[in-house]
């Protein structure tokens, strides 16, 4: 945030130290916006309040916001600047040249202690503050859209974003984050609204909005994330209504998060480079067969389960216990006549839920072929989730992408890759059966995800490699017993 300057007084007189302090307890009074402006007065310079996560929070004038969280950041590069911590935050003075500098530092001085007891102050209310958040949270995810915005006065935003941040330091962060944001549930006509709380140890931030967010909270996230070693997912913008799914969809986001992209986004999570290669209206065709018996609350279940790669994360990302996603993934099974456990099922079912809907698809698929048959009738017998219908992956298109993709690797990693696959990624058993020490396949699992590229705690990633090396198995390529030996139990690159 940044202002203009609210006063056009010159400098007191230095010596009147009473004068100054009067002016800036007056300002302080009204805001830390007014506080800020009056420092920049009374030094014939600017001011600025840096905040090492937000950036600027205030400035007079605004085009010194960018020098002075410089000059926080680096301030042996601004030798004429002053510069005093004040309420988790810097200020940074740069007086006029004919500023006395003992007047410079009263102002400083004065200042930052002024702002002190304004965090002081805040900091009293905060709790207060976040418990209200939490609250007007769980009745957004319990439903109750009306009732939430009719209290925030934000009747005319419409979606939300939602961002689930998980680590060792959330209460820290929650604070760094609070502060940065600066949360208001009383302004007028504001162009979006910002909700955090924690819920189930976790810090839950909901951004409500006209149907785009500027960025800015994505950015505080990500510095905040980075900087206290936190994972986040992010789903959204979606209409309020939905606040559930989005909630659900950024904790699966969140399970693909690591240190390099501690960030995730919902739609990058399964929406794999195949699903776009693939033809579409075959595609399509096969999906729609597949999923017909599922209700949309059921298929969001298996795509939270797909993305978080197992029923315990699956169950707390739904809010469920993790029994009651077993029993409805027992059901489902039964429904679709599959196998959910095979990870060829698992890998099948993740393309079908990012088949394409749109209306062209639909369209296209309706197209009549030239011997007059509709092209959307569904291939004679039962759509069947172990093997796919002709047309699909069966292209040099699909093959082309799965040669690219695991067409490098040496062959004892591509059997050590596809057994481990098989085994859903559980090192003992997969170990087991290609007679190695699980340090050895830990050690070759490694290879492959920095010869690919990937990674392989993501469980959409293992589904994309699983069909990748099934696209490009030639006769007994993927076949344990085919692994290169040299030196009975020790294996060596060959």
């Amino acid at each position: 945030m940044s202002t203009t300057g609210t006063t056009d007084r010159g400098a007191a007189d230095p010596r009147d130290g009473r004068e100054t302090a009067g002016r800036l307890l007056r300002a302080a009074t009204r805001s830390g916006a007014h506080l800020i402006s009056e420092a920049a007065a009374l030094i014939g310079g600017s001011a600025v309040l840096a905040d090492p996560i937000a950036g600027a929070v205030y400035s007079t004038p605004a085009t010194a916001a960018s020098d002075g969280v410089h000059a926080a950041a680096h301030p042996q590069e601004h030798p004429r600047h002053v510069l005093r911590p004040a309420a988790g935050a810097v200020l940074v003075l740069a007086p006029a040249p004919t500023a006395p500098a003992e007047h410079t530092a009263l102002v400083a001085a004065t200042a930052a202690a002024l702002l002190e007891v304004r965090g002081q102050r805040a900091a009293e209310l905060r709790a207060e503050q976040m418990a209200l958040h939490t609250t007007l949270l769980r009745l957004l995810l319990a439903g109750h859209t009306t009732a939430v915005t009719d209290a925030l006065g934000a009747e005319g935003l419409t979606h939300v974003t939602v961002y689930r941040l998980s680590g060792r330091d959330v209460p820290t962060a929650h604070q760094v984050l609070w502060r940065a944001a600066r949360p208001s549930l009383l302004a007028a006509r504001a162009v979006a609204r910002t909700l955090m709380g924690r819920l189930e140890g976790e810090l839950v931030v909901a951004e409500l909005h006209h149907g785009c967010d500027d960025g800015r909270i994505l950015r505080l996230v990500s510095r905040v994330s980075e900087r206290h070693q936190l994972l986040a997912g992010l789903a959204g913008p979606l209409p309020l209504a939905e606040m559930a799914t989005a909630h659900a969809d950024a904790a699966a986001a969140r399970y693909s998060a690591t240190p390099a992209h501690r960030v995730v986004p919902a739609d990058a999570v399964g929406a794999t480079q195949l699903a776009r290669l693939l033809p579409a209206a075959p595609y399509a065709r096969w999906a729609g067969s597949v999923l017909a018996p599922l209700p949309l609350a059921l298929r969001h279940l298996l795509m939270v389960w797909l993305r978080a790669g197992s029923t315990p994360r699956a169950a707390a990302a739904l809010g469920l216990s993790a029994g009651t996603v077993r029993a409805r993934l027992r059901d489902l099974g039964e429904v679709l006549d599959a196998d959910l456990a095979d990870v060829t099922v698992q890998a099948h079912l993740l393309l079908a839920l990012r088949a394409p809907t749109r209306g062209e698809d639909r369209e296209e698929s309706r197209k009549p072929t030239a011997g007059g048959r509709g092209a959307a009738a569904v291939p004679s017998g039962p759509a069947r989730l172990e093997a796919l219908p002709g047309g699909i992956l069966d292209t040099d298109v699909a093959r082309a992408w799965a040669a690219g993709l695991v067409g490098g690797l040496e062959p004892h990693l591509r059997i050590a890759l596809a057994c481990w696959l098989r085994h859903r990624a559980k090192a003992a058993p997969a170990a087991t059966e290609l007679h190695v020490h699980r340090t050895t396949l830990a050690i070759w699992l490694t290879q492959c995800a920095e010869r690919l590229g990937r990674n392989l705690t993501d469980a959409t990633v293992r589904a994309e490699l699983h069909l990748a090396l099934e696209i490009t198995a030639t006769d007994g390529a993927n076949d344990p017993r085919a692994l290169p030996r040299r030196g009975g139990r020790t294996y060596r690159r060959l």
